[in-house]
């Protein structure tokens, strides 16, 4: 592994459609450099559309890596893509002293960044139980234990992501401790040196950007895509915002406009946990997209 902190990773994060990829893209031509996607779902060649990944054009203007690498057949655990993101990081450092990371999963970044924390075992027996409790009362009922059991990260957590709350509540009821608790282990040290900016707008500009987003991939055909990948429906990429809520109104369990309000309002949910979730890390020094002279002040400091 390169030992040289004169090596830089370049964090670009932010909620959902407060426009990273643009940023990032001109950014990695004004660096000479590539961007790697920390995107929990970009990555899976199968989602496109309910994904937001960059354009064609994008792509062919700036490398980008973890997009379009795995398939959804083959999930991806955080630790698997931080050993393959640190294996990538240490080849691009052979040719450049720069890379940037952005996306919207603070697990990944953190994961790059600061190691992840070391959680028990998983109980095959004990997560059988609670899909099978999921299967009966929804997903409501693993919330109210949740929060009971661990109001702290509860508090944090995107309590619609029903692998999430299904892991957080098995390493719970196995150890008898919270799931918080393994997540405050001290950072691994890392052979680079990091600079870590966050994306914001106004709540309202952000809320109608995410909003029009929608309506766009609906245009685009986010219902027949969700319709193609109904085989997979219950991996754990197409548990989350943006495929969850088509797949009822498939069912015929609510019509086309509410499925639509379900869209919109999970996603500013979502948009909001993920901004709660950067501001606490308490290291990001915040900007609006459009302060490229404030970023690139940050990225040239010492």
């Amino acid at each position: 592994m390169i030992s040289s902190k004169s090596k830089t990773v370049i964090v670009i994060a932010g909620p959902t459609a407060v426009g990273k990829t643009q940023l990032c893209v001109w950014l990695a031509k004004q660096l000479d450099t590539v961007v790697i996607s920390a995107d929990s779902r970009q990555l899976y060649r199968e989602l496109t559309i309910g994904t937001a990944k960059p354009s064609a054009a994008e792509l062919d203007n700036v490398p980008h890596y973890f997009i379009n690498s795995h398939s959804v057949t083959d999930p991806i655990s955080a630790g698997q893509y931080e050993r393959e993101a640190l294996v990538l990081l240490n080849n691009l450092f052979d040719t450049r002293d720069t890379v940037i990371l952005t996306g919207g999963t603070g697990l990944y970044i953190n994961a790059v960044l600061k190691g992840l924390d070391d959680m028990p075992e998983g109980d095959a027996t004990l997560r059988r139980q609670l899909q099978q409790q999921f299967d009966v009362e929804g997903i409501s009922a693993l919330q109210a234990q949740l929060l009971e059991l661990d109001p702290d990260y509860a508090a944090l957590a995107d309590l619609n992501n029903t692998q999430r709350v299904m892991r957080a509540l098995e390493v719970c009821l196995t150890t008898g401790k919270p799931y918080s608790w393994f997540r405050r282990r001290s950072s691994v040290e890392r052979p680079f040196a990091t600079k870590l900016i966050a994306l914001q707008r106004p709540r309202e500009e952000l809320y109608d950007r995410i909003d029009q987003r929608m309506d766009r991939m609906l245009a685009s055909g986010l219902v027949d895509e969700v319709r193609s990948l109904l085989p997979y429906r219950h991996t754990p990429a197409l548990q989350t915002v943006g495929y969850k809520e088509v797949f009822p109104y498939l069912d015929g369990e609510y019509d086309y406009d509410t499925m639509v309000d379900l869209l919109k309002r999970n996603s500013r949910r979502y948009a909001k946990r993920q901004l709660t979730w950067f501001r606490h890390q308490n290291q990001f020094h915040w900007f609006s997209p459009d302060q490229t002279g404030g970023i690139l002040s940050v990225i040239n400091e010492d």
